[in-house]
């Protein structure tokens, strides 16, 4: 098992040359519409209904606070530099840019932060569902076309550069305006003018008595991205586990790896985009900050000529390759010439059996394709029809990789998956293609084995058996890196002014007490078929054996000729000789050199050069 350690992002030369190749090939095909900040808005309903105890004792609006403070503690530590805000309406106050009535706008668009964390803490529990009824009321004669408009505002507002805008409406009231169609026509209205902007409106409806019926009203309300389903609508939520895992599956990045073409042959493609599914979690780097004002400080890297001291530019630097005592210096052209093998795509091979694919091919994490419609209109159709011929006749299709410039290829397999959903019609695996990388020859290796004693059937059917009681269904979401966890603990105390950081549970320790209890005698058992009987593992080590006269047998001396040592020193490789070696040809001809290599070889130097 690899040390928690190499968890850990290194700051040497290597990685961050490696960083700055990564961004320099950063070059995929297509337009990169999604570059800039994510941007999220809580559209929470602060009206009475929300406020109202369920059979546990906890009320929507308590739930609704606590999901939205742990995406803000989350986004901290992700993804800092995104922009959250949130909105109440049917309150009885009012502050918002457009002065609606009963719409209050307690968090413009910012980044998160500890002060935005600690001021939703006021309003949870009872005392503050008190402080919420004191500071802004509740009032039901709100219009909810008038919140989603002071909405649209606070994203116009924003003078930084938005990949996505995501509206989350929090709400256990399934008709707002059933007694009201002008309000119910303006919201249906500004839901249209937010679909027509690039806004996305998702409904994180929340249990309420009667049950939650989308039918009423917000399915003509809600729109969702363009790789989500607006058909399958997930149930209300009585939980915050389950309100959680909505909020995450939509607030969760899906950006691009890269997005390229897949090539079926020369005359048809069809675009799709590449994403990690998983990805290995690094220590944050430490950010510099300058003494007196505390603020981050900036560094540049500039080069000098080592002789005159002139400040060298870009085009004075080459790179250059020594080869037979030559250098050869290369052009930046000639540089990326070399490192160019092919433009980026995914380039169709072949189909083979699933079957043909083992586990031991796996040398690395796989990744996710999926159709991107913005490249190739049609890719989804064509992309649809190929995933269902490979489900249906149990095959994948083999590629060539080129993820991006000056990268390498590599051989891929494209192994189809189904869409699957849990019983909350919540999606657990979208449908696409996993691209798994494939081993060259190089990666594959043959390991050594001394061919050790066999062990009895009887012994392996013992240790079948205790295999067999210790088995559980691994899930890799199920266990996290103790180290990183109570690292990012540590930071939320800090920021949050708490007394003591929360421990992390250390979920990679095995439970003993539980795997006695499943094994009960199994283990003596399978001691008593394998070990002699006087067997004790917690004893001492035997000590090694002695010589047979009792003392322990002395390494045999090293010795090594004047006239070899003379060599050496005319050659100037006296430093080869090992610190033994040097000490024994001190010793043979009286003299001191100290303990030390250097003093030896001193010491032997002035001697043979008398």
């Amino acid at each position: 098992m690899s040390e928690w350690v190499s968890y850990y992002r290194s700051e040497g030369p290597e990685e961050e040359e490696e960083e700055e190749q990564r961004e320099e090939g950063a070059e995929a095909v297509g337009d990169y519409r999604f570059s800039g900040r994510d941007s999220l808005i809580f559209l929470v309903d602060a009206t009475k209904a929300m406020f109202e105890p369920d059979e546990d004792g906890v009320t929507s609006f308590d739930m609704t606070i606590q999901c939205i403070r742990n995406v803000y503690t989350s986004k901290i530590i992700s993804s800092d530099r995104d922009l959250l805000s949130v909105v109440f309406y049917g309150t009885e106050k009012n502050k918002n840019s457009a002065d609606f009535k009963h719409i209050y706008v307690l968090q413009e668009l910012d980044n998160p932060g500890a002060k935005r964390v600690l001021e939703l803490d006021q309003y949870r529990g009872d005392e503050g569902r008190v402080l919420f009824r004191e500071t802004f009321g509740h009032n039901a004669d709100y219009s909810l076309g008038e919140a989603l408009w002071a909405c649209s505002n606070l994203f116009s507002d924003v003078r930084v550069r938005l990949s996505h805008k995501r509206i989350m409406l929090f709400t256990n009231e399934d008709d707002p305006h059933a007694n009201d169609s002008a309000k119910a026509k303006l919201a249906r209205t500004r839901a249209g003018d937010l679909r027509d902007t690039g806004i996305i409106l998702d409904l994180m409806h929340l249990k309420k008595p009667r049950g939650f019926d989308i039918s009423l009203f917000y399915r003509d309300i809600i729109n969702v991205a363009e790789d989500e389903d607006l058909g399958i609508q997930p149930e209300e939520s009585g939980k915050l586990e389950h309100l959680m895992k909505k909020v995450r599956a939509k607030e969760t990045k899906k950006r691009t790896l890269v997005r390229l073409n897949l090539y079926l042959n020369k005359d048809l493609s069809l675009s799709v985009g590449v994403y990690n599914l998983v990805q290995k979690a690094y220590k944050p780097y430490p950010v510099k900050l300058y003494r007196e004002t505390n603020e981050p400080v900036k560094t540049k890297t500039r080069m000098f000529n080592g002789k005159t001291g002139s400040l060298l530019l870009p085009t004075d630097t080459k790179r250059a390759q020594t080869y037979g005592n030559r250098q050869i210096v290369l052009e930046k052209e000639e540089t990326e010439e070399i490192k160019r093998f092919d433009s980026p795509g995914l380039f169709l091979i072949g189909f083979k059996p699933l079957s043909m694919l083992k586990q031991h091919h796996h040398i690395k994490p796989s990744q996710f394709i999926y159709p991107e419609e913005s490249l190739i209109s049609g890719s989804t159709t064509l992309f649809n029809a190929l995933l269902m011929k490979c489900l249906e006749r149990e095959v994948m299709a083999l590629c060539r990789y080129v993820a991006r410039r000056n990268i390498p290829p590599r051989f891929v397999a494209l192994v189809p998956q189904e869409e699957e959903v849990d019983e909350q019609k919540v999606q657990v695996a979208p449908p696409g293609f996993h691209m798994i990388f494939l081993p060259y020859a190089d990666d594959k290796r043959n390991v050594d084995f001394t061919e050790k004693v066999p062990a009895s059937r009887e012994q392996v059917d013992k240790m079948k058996e205790i295999i067999q009681k210790l088995r559980f269904k691994y899930r890799p979401d199920s266990f996290e890196n103790p180290v990183l966890q109570q690292h990012f603990r540590n930071l939320e105390a800090l920021a949050l002014d708490m007394l003591e950081p929360e421990q992390a549970e250390d979920l990679t320790m095995p439970k003993a007490e539980e795997m006695n209890r499943r094994l009960g005698n199994l283990v003596e058992e399978f001691k008593q078929l394998v070990y002699p009987p006087d067997y004790n593992p917690d004893g001492k080590a035997v000590k090694r054996k002695q010589a047979s006269d009792g003392q322990t047998e002395k390494k045999p001396k090293v010795e090594i000729s004047k006239d070899e040592l003379q060599s050496h020193v005319q050659k100037g490789t006296l430093g080869k000789l090992t610190v033994p070696v040097l000490k024994e040809a001190c010793r043979l001809y009286g003299l001191k050199g100290g303990g030390k290599k250097q003093e030896l070889m001193d010491a032997l130097t002035e001697y043979l050069l008398q």
